[in-house]
């Protein structure tokens, strides 16, 4: 049997917690004076340092890791919104507020608990979070059994039922009563009838399950992004074709076959109304976006490339010798005591 990898989105584990156990006061307030007035409510240590979402995301930790038993346990946070993909598009991500205080804090308390503990922490400031796990995820898909906990659709890319690479994402209570009865039947051998109910409530991303929730495969998830655009990460894809994106991505495969379908019209007029005709009567495409495809062409493949996880962002093992049953997983916990938090902590085994 092959030794199992968990690999946690961070940032998007502590944010969630974050928000979830947020005092009223501070999740309603109107403007960010207000919001500070109140952040004493916030759950706290006796020295001050916010723990609410440190706890959240422990007990988080401790239902996956107790539920699933990982050999090998690595966390990536983003560290900067200026990373490479910034630079490609200005406005990638410009439209997001400035993370508040006491999130910021517990970003790098959680960070440095994690590291002390020996628990690899991922982190760059070039590379966001997904492209950390990515990586990660490809150097140990084809000796290890892979999952990775998130609730970014952008790491659906990497799901490999080939090499046992699942996601296994952090749903909304809309997201488990609209889809949790369709995860059912695609729920893998991970999820026995031993595993603890907690661990169930996840969404479990296999390439079928992607097909089914997304219309496309993992790897065309770029395409689609390409297409759809990201409302979360500000980029815009082609304008009027979201709609025709998955018939589009079916016949074709990708954004370039599209892209090769149309060049083949060789800007013929007669061609170019035949292929219309063809998405109309052929994949049911009611509206043509023949032209706005061919006016966004520079934008499809730049949201393509912005979509695209970066599998290549480090070369060495960062697991040698991080084994989870030989990480300090009894410190780890006693400094959770000391900053007040005792009901949440991290399983040994």
């Amino acid at each position: 049997m092959r030794p199992k990898l968990l690999i946690l989105d961070g940032s998007a584990m502590i944010s969630t917690a974050y928000y979830a156990v947020l005092p009223n006061e501070v999740k309603f307030a109107k403007t960010e004076e207000e919001k500070e007035k109140y952040f004493h409510k916030i759950l706290h240590a006796p020295d001050g340092t916010y723990t609410n979402a440190i706890y959240g995301m422990v007990r988080q930790m401790n239902g996956l890791i107790g539920g699933w038993h990982p050999d090998y346990l690595a966390v990536a946070f983003d560290k900067t919104r200026n990373t490479f993909r910034r630079g490609m598009f200005a406005q990638y991500k410009a439209q997001r507020e400035a993370t508040p205080l006491p999130l910021k804090q517990q970003f790098v308390t959680m960070q440095n608990l994690l590291q002390d503990a020996g628990i690899p922490v991922l982190l760059s400031d070039t590379y966001e979070a997904d492209d950390l796990a990515g990586t990660l995820a490809n150097i140990h898909k084809n000796d290890m059994t892979v999952r990775i906990v998130t609730k970014d659709k952008d790491y659906l890319q990497l799901v490999d039922d080939a090499c046992d690479v699942r996601v296994w994402f952090l749903p909304t209570p809309k997201d488990l009563e609209e889809k949790g009865s369709m995860f059912d039947l695609y729920r893998g051998k991970d999820f026995t009838a031993d595993m603890c109910q907690w661990l169930k409530n996840y969404l479990e991303y296999t390439e079928v399950a992607v097909i089914a929730d997304q219309g496309v495969t993992p790897g065309q998830i770029p395409d689609l992004k390409g297409i759809e655009g990201d409302s979360s990460d500000h980029y815009p894809g082609v304008r009027n074709v979201s709609s025709a994106a998955v018939p589009l991505l079916k016949e074709y495969g990708s954004i370039e076959g599209i892209y090769a379908a149309i060049d083949a019209c060789g800007g013929d007029s007669k061609e170019e109304k035949a292929l219309a005709a063809f998405w109309k009567d052929g994949l049911d495409i009611k509206r043509s976006p023949l032209n706005a495809l061919k006016a966004g062409r520079a934008d499809a493949a730049l949201c393509k490339d912005l979509a695209t996880i970066r599998l290549y962002c480090f070369s060495e093992d960062l697991l040698t010798g991080k084994e989870y049953q030989t990480c300090k997983i009894a410190e780890f916990n006693k400094k959770l005591l000391n900053l007040g938090i005792q009901s949440a902590f991290l399983p040994e085994f």
